[in-house]
């Protein structure tokens, strides 16, 4: 299909330009909704909230870091070990490793560049985002940044920060290659959500067989599946019932095996203490070899969970993150690997059951049962981190359409998607069964960990440059230093491709096409509605002369742009020359932010002359908002449009200024007699790319009856329309390859694409539409 020339249209951006009225006449703002908006922003707790909030985080952020030991040693030498002074080697290694990635850069660095609390690799793309035009799908508007939640600033012309972000935004191959590092580091997340309950479950599960030395490593296997088929079944509940249960048990977990690991130091070797000093690190690879080598791959398990750790941060401070890590997490897990290294100087066969084996024997089953809920605790934390990121892609356009389920009212993080779920679970029962080995899925988890920690300081660079504008020998310092660690360890799990690591490598490619296939239809089909909008003198034109006929009722025509009208409304219009009295383009569109606030919501416009009865309707939306398209959503949608009939005809009695905007959240001045004096009016017009404050009862107007029976009509007009019926128009655009395209593409876009298109949800389904009032406006275009 040739796409139309992009026609200018004066009309829809002139007189009518009423944005962001989503606060009732008669209810003001809602205080402690805004005060909870700005909870991350807050710099002071009180010590007791900030203690509450560090034991809380325990059961969600530290999970799956806290349970690392039980196959931590198994994994480093799965050939065994040779030499006790490999083992002081091993263990100063983990010392390190646990002190410069989770510790310093994370704890300290990394969870700072959070977004108004919310972690994980969208989140850093958010910010950059904001900071920078990087984002590949052009439905920015003027208005967007000024929302609260918008925070950005701007750069001096000749600074560091300014040419970093010049350069990006030169090219679209940058800005493309910046996405593709972003989903990379997602793909890998999700492959950790498949991996650690792989890991974590059968590690736990295989102290059966210690106390049982004759049971079947198949039993141990079928336990593990049972376990995982039962908590991913359980998913639907969400965590809010079972929530508070974690937090106690996580902590329970790390002073047993605190406390453990002191036993075992005191018991069998003090001299493990050694391994605090760096030389021995410089031993341990001084005397080369490849296994060695190959070792570094087991020792980074010990820091497998630092990522989830980033991507689950929202809900708490980072101060109490903190907290939690240095003084419960950190001295607990190396008192944990110290004890167990004490009792491998002595006990070097039983590498293999390290942590089960050095339990005292009089509560070894009580540490068995903590250690599996510990397991499935640590399994549900990156299942929460793999849901969140997928909500988070499908806002960014780079996941097709799937249910997303909130499972608590009272918080807006914890949900639940089904499809996702039962994906998981599959993908982690063949992992687990398959493999039946926990240094294979050791040598696959390390390979997915160490690949979201390279695209995390990669993206923490430029954050450091753009957001924090540090100077440039402090970012080089930064990203040197954590590059020279993390590529170690890459180069040591490339050895391990062929030994398990492949495996998500595998997985990770699937979601990478799987995702930007889709992005990438997402773009084409946004820019076929740019390039193919049409001018409202085209639509005008087309009056009742030419057989234009108005019929009763409202028309709500979904579409994707922001601004202009869209090329669905002329296809129909042409093939069926009716309109409804009333016509509303509705554009439903995500931000990159966080949350955009009720008040800010919905974006309301006149499109042509009043006479006309056209109106734009922007509802936007952050990545972690609740969004549920029902009745509420349509509710509040004639809400805003009533109160913009409203605003507009008090506006006219008061100014000559045929360009506005207004914004509800602050509250105008009233005076004495409760009605709105035209210098208070006067105040709040202005240019349209500016935002000014405009709250409550603004029926009437000192510039007399004209306006009033002016906006009475319209109103009763609006409201007899709509009692006479609500029509939902959604286009259905078909993509296809053209002819003389690449193969690949073709694959990729008549093939992958289309499918895809096909199982995801309908937009029918994700805007509640019922049946009788829908109408599809199908066309086809070739990219």
């Amino acid at each position: 299909m040739t796409s139309r020339t992009e026609i200018n249209d004066h009309s829809d951006d002139n007189r009518g330009s009423m944005w962001d009225l989503d606060q009732k006449l008669d209810q003001p703002m809602d205080e402690e909704a805004g005060r909870l908006r700005n909870m991350y922003r807050e710099k002071k707790f009180s010590l007791l909230l900030l203690l509450r909030l560090a034991f809380q985080s325990l059961g969600v952020v530290y999970g799956d870091l806290g349970t690392s030991p039980l196959y931590v040693f198994y994994n480093t030498f799965p050939r065994g070990i040779k030499d006790p002074e490999d083992v002081i080697g091993a263990l100063s290694l983990i010392i390190y490793s646990l002190t410069l990635i989770p510790l310093l850069k994370y704890v300290f660095i990394v969870c700072k560049a959070n977004d108004n609390g919310q972690g994980g690799t969208f989140a850093l793309y958010s910010l950059l985002c904001r900071h920078a035009n990087v984002k590949t799908i052009p439905n920015q508007h003027r208005t967007d940044e000024d929302l609260t939640t918008y925070s950005r600033s701007t750069f001096h012309e000749k600074s560091f920060a300014a040419k970093t972000k010049q350069w990006l935004e030169r090219q679209y191959s940058r800005k493309n290659a910046l996405l593709i590092l972003v989903l990379v580091g997602t793909c890998m997340v999700i492959g950790d959500g498949i991996l650690t309950p792989a890991i974590s479950v059968l590690s736990a599960a295989g102290g059966i067989k210690v106390d049982h030395p004759n049971i079947s490593s198949d039993v141990v296997i079928v336990v593990a599946v049972v376990i995982l088929v039962g908590l991913f079944c359980m998913q639907h509940y969400g965590t809010d019932k079972v929530g508070w249960l974690f937090a106690p048990i996580v902590l329970l977990w790390f002073l047993l095996i605190g406390g453990i690991g002191i036993f075992n130091i005191w018991k069998h070797d003090t001299s493990v203490l050694k391994a605090f000093s760096p030389v021995y690190i410089y031993r341990y690879l001084r005397r080369g070899g490849k296994d060695r080598w190959t070792s570094l791959g087991g020792v980074m398990l010990s820091i497998t969970g630092t990522e989830a750790l980033f991507a689950d941060l929202s809900h708490f401070p980072v101060s109490a993150v903190q907290i939690a890590f240095t003084v419960i997490v950190f001295p607990c897990l190396l008192l944990a690997y110290s004890g167990q290294a004490a009792y491998l100087m002595q006990n070097r066969d039983h590498v293999a059951e390290a942590f089960y084996r050095s339990i005292p024997d009089g509560i070894y089953w009580p540490m068995f049962i903590v250690a599996t809920a510990a397991a499935i605790v640590a399994s549900q934390a990156t299942i929460s981190a793999t849901f969140s990121i997928i909500k988070q892609a499908l806002a960014h356009g780079c996941f097709p359409r799937v249910k997303v389920v909130h499972t608590s009212k009272k918080f807006l993080g914890q949900i639940y998607v089904p499809d996702i779920n039962w994906i998981l679970m599959i993908l982690c029962i063949c992992v687990t069964a398959g493999f039946k080995n926990q240094s294979q899925i050791g040598n696959a988890y390390g390979t997915a960990v160490v690949v979201v920690m390279l695209v995390t300081t990669l993206l923490m660079s430029l954050i450091m440059i753009l957001v924090w504008r540090c100077h440039w020998i402090i970012v080089l310092l930064f990203t040197g230093l954590s590059l020279v660690v993390e590529c170690t360890y890459f180069s040591a799990v490339l050895f391990k491709v062929d030994q398990g690591g492949w495996v998500p490598l595998v997985i990770a490619a699937a979601f990478l096409i799987i995702m930007y296939v889709w992005h990438y239809g997402t773009v084409k089909r946004y820019e076929f509605e740019m390039h193919s909008k049409v001018s409202m003198a085209w639509i005008m034109g087309l009056g009742p002369s030419l057989g234009l006929v108005r019929v009763p009722g409202i028309g709500l025509v979904y579409t994707e742009l922001a601004s202009g009208v869209p090329h669905i409304f002329s296809h129909f219009i042409t093939n069926l020359p009716a309109i409804h009295s009333v016509v509303v383009f509705v554009c439903v569109k995500y931000l990159p932010v966080y949350t955009v606030p009720e008040e800010e919501r919905f974006l309301v416009k006149r499109i042509g002359p009043k006479n006309f009865h056209m109106f734009r309707c922007v509802a936007r939306y952050g990545y972690k908002d609740l969004h549920k398209k029902d009745e509420d959503f349509e509710k509040k949608l004639f809400d805003n449009l009533f109160l913009f009939v409203r605003l507009e005809s008090m506006m006219e009695g008061c100014s000559d200024s045929d360009e506005y905007s207004l914004y509800g959240q602050q509250t105008v001045q009233y005076s004495n007699n409760g009605n709105t004096s035209c210098s208070a009016v006067d105040s709040i017009i202005s240019s349209v790319d500016s935002i000014m404050p405009v709250q409550g009862n603004l029926l009437t107007t000192s510039s007399g009856q004209t306006s009033n029976q002016m906006e009475i009509g319209e109103l009763e007009f609006l409201n007899n329309c709509r009692d006479a019926g609500v029509v939902h128009i959604l286009g259905n655009t078909v993509v296809r390859a053209r002819r003389d395209s690449r193969f690949y593409k073709k694959i990729a876009v008549d093939y992958i694409y289309a499918f895809l298109r096909k199982i995801c949800r309908e937009n029918s389904v994700i805007f509640n539409v019922p049946h009788e009032s829908l109408l599809n406006v199908g066309q086809i275009f070739y990219v």
